[in-house]
């Protein structure tokens, strides 16, 4: 096949963060395996409104700041259409190289609204740390799912949450939620979506699947990003986070598992649909 074209949406609208980091290390390290042929373009959505074209053949959209909600920001427009231009182009069955898409933490929430999938919020605190992700019915079934144990471990940063979804709405577009976040018995809350197959080639993540153990804990390790995580959350969140990030059955296994094998599975389809045609 000719060379696979991967387009990463750069959400952060200019905030430092460690995502954009992780994505483009995997995807590299993806493009880097022999028999794969390809090469990567960043695009800063909110801050330059660049958005992809249908060129592409695998599209990555990160986690990012702030509401997730449509306010009338000028890139919104765009980025919604590039939703919907993926999900018909998938559907026309002349087109047998579909288009794949990964949606992760704050694109998975708009996505979650655009396509009115359920409810989504601001949370009463920041969720903040590494928890357990318990897959559905579906999840067990979830083919990028399967090397992992359930429950899984992910890393979680947020201010909002999908929560109460529409089982009309699932079951109109073929949806399927995949997990959801930890048990609280002790809390009266819903407990909010993790992960969705929202069809055959979109998926996307309320969790951030591209943290990397190694690199964060660098990260956090430094004096500036320790006392302030401890002066926000306390010692105790963040010898966890320490302990977790050091553990090779939590994040570094699901780094390992959830985008290299999306990023796998959209490369296979696409060759095969030329083997296929020719």
């Amino acid at each position: 096949m000719e060379r696979i074209k991967i387009a990463i949406l750069d959400m952060y609208d200019g905030y430092a963060n460690e995502g954009m980091r992780c994505i483009k290390a995997l995807v590299g390290q993806f493009l880097a395996q022999e028999g794969i042929v390809g090469t990567y373009d960043v695009f800063d959505v909110r801050q330059k409104n660049e958005v992809p074209d249908l060129s592409y053949d695998i599209f990555i959209s990160s986690g990012g700041p702030g509401n997730p909600v449509p306010s009338g920001e000028p890139w919104e427009k765009p980025f919604f259409m590039l939703l919907d231009q993926i999900w018909q182009y998938n559907r026309q069955p002349h087109h047998p190289q579909k288009k794949h898409l990964m949606l992760i933490c704050h694109s998975f929430q708009m996505a979650c609204i655009h396509w009115e999938i359920g409810l989504v919020c601001k949370r009463r605190k920041t969720s903040f740390g590494i928890f357990p992700m318990h897959k559905t019915h579906f999840g067990l079934q979830e083919p990028i799912f399967k090397e992992l144990p359930d429950p899984f471990y992910a890393v979680d940063s947020r201010d909002f949450q999908v929560i109460k979804t529409d089982p009309k709405q699932l079951e109109r577009l073929g949806a399927k939620v995949l997990c959801i976040e930890k048990e609280r018995l002790h809390v009266d809350l819903e407990r909010a979506v993790m992960a969705v197959r929202f069809s055959r080639e979109i998926f996307g993540t309320q969790f951030h699947p591209e943290a990397d153990a190694e690199g964060m804990l660098r990260h956090f390790q430094k004096d500036e990003k320790r006392e302030g995580i401890i002066k926000n959350y306390g010692e105790a969140k963040y010898n966890s986070m320490v302990d977790s990030l050091q553990d090779p059955e939590k994040i570094m296994r699901t780094e390992t598992a959830i985008i290299p094998t999306f990023l796998r599975r959209a490369a296979e389809q696409l060759m095969n649909a030329v083997a296929v045609v020719s």
